[in-house]
């Protein structure tokens, strides 16, 4: 898979819900991939959205817990996929479940190792291993929480 001194294990993520990459080419395939987070929400926000729910609408308190949720389940699967060596994740999906007053998220995939083939998928690539992140991943975070303010904002796209 490669050691420490890899690039592949410690730079960017390129992550795609198809199943393919246009302008790359898969050379191998690590296999899947997927990182969860349980969350319970704190009792503040339980009550407050509680409250909320009675007039309808949207609860916001809810919308960011499961945004974070998403954010810590997507930063653990790219750690999952780093260790692999994948340089990439196709077929990424969410999946979501209730265990009573906890909040499941599940961010799944499967692990690759890709090779640009095109100028843009080379630009692209050279952007991800040199900043280690597409512009979209740069709130994935696995240390979220409630208590936390806004996500950091994320830098100017390629």
């Amino acid at each position: 898979m490669g050691d420490a001194s890899d690039p592949r294990n410690v730079a960017g993520m390129i992550i795609s819900t198809a199943f393919d990459l246009p302008g790359y080419q898969i050379t191998s395939v690590q296999g899947e991939i997927f990182g969860l987070t349980v969350r319970a929400r704190n009792i503040g926000a339980g009550c407050i959205a509680g409250l909320r729910s009675i007039g309808g609408g949207e609860i916001p308190e809810f919308t960011k817990l499961l945004a974070q949720s998403r954010s810590e389940a997507m930063a653990r699967m790219v750690e999952e996929a780093r260790k692999l060596g994948s340089t990439a994740i196709v077929g990424m999906r969410f999946d979501s479940g209730a265990i009573g007053q906890w909040s499941e998220i599940c961010a799944y995939g499967t692990g690759v190792t890709v090779e640009p083939v095109t100028d843009y998928a080379r630009q692209q690539f050279d952007y991800v291993q040199t900043t280690g992140a597409m512009p979209q991943q740069a709130g994935y975070s696995t240390k979220v929480s409630e208590w936390s303010g806004p996500a950091p904002s994320t830098p100017p796209a390629v």
